[in-house]
């Protein structure tokens, strides 16, 4: 059975600590631009987190736009994913 073929899509978030607004999309975009955003992310040491189901959630989103509430809870959990990463490389 051949499965309909799926282009990669990636979503990058910012969030400035100390802020009181919640993260913001600052990239988004699928197959090459996708590729691209992972590139980067790698290069700049960015942990990436893999979430098929928050990455089409997120993909809806505008450029700046704050995350909506409903997702505060899985952003939050990308968010400790990557301070225990960047804490076990640190350590």
């Amino acid at each position: 059975m051949n499965r309909p073929y799926k282009r990669k899509k990636a979503v990058a978030l910012k969030y400035l600590e100390g802020n009181d607004t919640a993260p913001k999309v600052s990239a988004s975009g699928r197959g090459v631009i996708a590729d691209n955003i992972l590139e980067k992310a790698r290069a700049n040491d960015i942990p990436v987190h893999e979430d098929e189901t928050l990455v089409e959630l997120l993909s809806e989103l505008e450029i700046n736009e704050r995350i909506p509430d409903e997702l505060y809870r899985a952003v939050a959990e990308v968010f400790a994913f990557i301070y225990n990463v960047d804490k076990d490389i640190q350590n």
